[in-house]
């Protein structure tokens, strides 16, 4: 098993990331109807500070939940959405806090996410999260017609 697939493991990194190979757009795939059935592992809420294209800490409780079996990068996808799926690497610094980095401006992008932008993510394990958008309303966004929740 090579150290990408390890995760990057606590001390290493130290702010950087290894480019990725991911696209620009999100890879699409057919949707798969036991995903809807997987159990949520972890859960936890972001508020996008001021500047919502700089790498995205991650609560340290789920930095704590995933020693072990640090991931490399973490395939976000659009909750209700299947078929779209955005790999974002994953670093973590000398102290063990872990952030979204390489492809997270691409994210944030395609979602025209903004400062004060909440956001749920649902860890399902194997390095899949799903995630909500709520706006600076709190009402949430819908992507991709992903309006049947």
């Amino acid at each position: 098993m090579s150290s990408r697939d390890r995760g990057r493991g606590r001390g290493r990194g130290r702010g950087r990331a290894a480019h990725s190979s991911s696209p620009a757009t999100p890879s699409f795939s057919s949707p798969d109807p036991q995903e809807e059935e997987r159990v949520v592992l972890f859960e936890f809420v972001v508020v996008l500070k001021s500047d919502p294209l700089s790498i995205q800490r991650l609560p340290g409780k789920f930095a704590d939940f995933v020693v072990g079996n640090e991931p490399a990068s973490l395939h976000l996808r659009e909750a209700a959405c299947g078929c779209c799926r955005w790999i974002v690497d994953v670093i973590f610094d000398a102290r063990g806090k872990m952030y979204l980095h390489t492809d997270w401006e691409k994210f944030t992008r395609y979602h025209h996410l903004e400062a004060g932008f909440v956001l749920t993510f649902s860890y399902l394990g194997e390095a899949d999260m799903s995630v909500k958008v709520f706006d600076e309303t709190r009402c949430r966004r819908h992507y991709h017609g992903d309006n049947s929740e």
